[in-house]
């Protein structure tokens, strides 16, 4: 039975749905690093939300861990380097709380413009300063987005239902898209000179930090406002706090910071900042939805290999996921035998190709790609799975290709993976027979049908006679049965293919035995 650990507050729904699917989970909240470094190695899953850090250190005290799972959309606190390194996918609820998140930058823009939060306290201290609070209305004006994801599309709606002017930067925003959510796509130096509000929607990643950096506040419109409700890192906080002294900026609203908690900034003396305190995904309903989806996420992947919303493993859902399993497989094993063909070989791996055919094609691809990459490196580097498997082949500069062959060949579904070394290429063909079974069918385009077994071992050698009796000889004088024997040549007399499925490992002092056979080429031992 699967294992998840739950160290941040979630939703007892979300608690009972672990549960209700049969994987066992533990609710221990407010762990020290120490301590959660301590039992993390128990488990299968972990579910976080802001509060737990998995750090390297953290991952490294977890050889059984296999998914993160952070419920809410940044992963700040997660290391998704080392996670990918050590194969855990990590995953996030991009869309549990994306209409809480943008109503706040809504509303934050509404507070900005109206002066919201100095007219209560004002009032609440028995002022009456109706002359003082002259703001500004939104109607007309220009909202510049930078990011327009799923969060900055939201925002596009409801400006566009305020009669705003909504232009967007983002590098991702196709100009159908644009069109469809009723945004102009412009550059970022066109944005900064022409909007009147900005407000960010865009992840965290080094092309994005400090984003609206002091050079880029001073390109802003004078008198415009800047709303933040997505990272503390993508603004200057201390060229925004100068820029709203001088007067260049009207004023600002920020949900997030830099360093959070923000107990000290020079941004909370100004007048004309709104500040609160990372409440963008604050709403029962966004609490609850992020945690439930959270929960049948990492269920799904723990249970049937299903993944949705993962930042490092290409999608796979529920639906696909039973079908797609024997695929994956087929490509493993192919990628294995042609990794452990390759392996010790004089120079490194400098291509990997992989042919989809026939039912094969149809598929989701990149969770195969990412299977067969990982059967490919493992014989070589270790510990290598679908998740670091294309991280790894990048990398190392490995060119990595997709070909999707639409012809009808003998195969209903055909796998053809090729490998390319300085030295020449190797390929290895596979198929499914009764759309669950792995069957190799081609070795270097010699055609040898063979089902895999545990232990195998292969030979080339020249297709002369007197080959499979010395052959033999060999295995049956050192006591090694075999269990099937698969034969291919390319031509009558030219080089042949032997292939031998063992009932255990092949010990050193008879493969050594078989190396030192007349008309054997190379024998190497395989294991699946």
């Amino acid at each position: 039975m699967p294992r998840v650990l739950i160290s941040d507050k979630l939703s007892p729904a979300a608690v009972a749905i672990f549960r209700e699917r049969g994987i066992e989970a533990d609710v221990k909240t407010g762990l020290t690093p120490a301590e959660l470094r301590a039992i993390i190695g128990a488990y299968d899953g972990l579910a976080v939300r802001s509060a737990t850090k998995v750090t390297r250190e953290v991952l490294e005290a977890a050889p059984r861990l296999k998914v993160v799972g952070r419920a809410g959309i940044g992963v700040d606190n997660v290391d998704v380097t080392s996670a990918t390194a050590r194969g855990v996918v990590v995953m996030n609820t991009p869309f549990g709380n994306a209409i809480t998140t943008a109503e706040h930058a809504i509303a934050m823009m509404f507070a900005l413009a109206r002066q919201l939060p100095e007219a209560s306290a004002s009032t609440k201290a028995g002022k009456w300063e109706k002359n003082r609070f002259m703001g500004v209305e939104l109607f007309a004006k220009t909202l510049g987005l930078i990011g327009c994801g799923n969060i900055g599309g939201i925002v596009a709606d409801r400006a566009n239902g305020l009669k705003m002017k909504v232009i967007a930067f983002d590098p991702f925003l196709s100009e159908k898209r644009a069109v469809e959510i009723g945004v102009e796509k412009v550059e970022l130096p066109e944005l900064l000179a022409r909007a009147d509000f900005i407000t960010l929607h865009a992840p965290m990643t080094e092309q994005t930090r400090n984003i609206l950096s002091r050079e880029n506040i001073a390109r802003m419109k004078k008198g415009a406002r800047l709303i933040n409700c997505a990272r503390g890192g993508l603004v200057d906080e201390v060229a925004l706090a100068e820029a709203l002294q001088s007067g260049h900026l009207a004023g600002a609203a920020l949900d997030v910071f830099e360093v959070e908690p923000a107990t000290d900034s020079p941004l909370f003396a100004l007048e004309n900042v709104v500040c609160t305190p990372h409440l963008g995904a604050a709403t029962n309903e966004a609490q609850e939805n992020v945690a439930l989806q959270v929960a049948e996420q990492m269920s799904d992947f723990l249970l049937t290999g299903a993944v949705s919303n993962a930042i490092n493993m290409p999608s796979v859902t529920a639906e696909e996921a039973p079908r797609l399993k024997p695929y994956m497989e087929l490509a493993r094993l192919l990628g294995s035998m042609a990794g452990q063909l390759s392996a010790g070989q004089d120079d490194a791996i400098k291509a990997i190709r992989i042919e989809y055919e026939g039912h094969a094609a149809e598929l989701n691809r990149r969770p195969l790609t990412a299977a067969a990459l990982a059967g490919v490196l493992t014989p070589q580097m270790g510990a290598v799975n679908m998740v670091n498997a294309p991280v790894l082949a990048k990398e190392r500069g490995i060119d990595v290709a997709e070909t999707v062959l639409e012809r009808r060949g003998e195969y209903q579904t055909l796998l053809t993976i090729t490998v390319s070394t300085h030295q020449g290429q190797r390929s290895i063909a596979g198929t499914l027979l009764a759309e669950n079974k792995p069957r190799l069918v081609a070795i270097k385009g010699i055609a040898v049908e063979a089902d895999f077994a545990p232990h195998m071992l292969y030979v080339t050698n020249q297709d002369k006679p007197g080959f499979i009796g010395r052959f033999g000889t060999a295995l049956a004088a050192a006591g090694i049965n075999i269990g099937t024997l698969h034969l291919g040549r390319a031509a009558p007399g030219g080089d042949a293919i032997c292939l031998v499925g063992l009932d255990g490992p092949m010990p050193e002092a008879v493969l050594a035995e078989v190396r030192r056979l007349p008309l054997v080429v190379r024998a190497t031992p395989l294991r699946f």
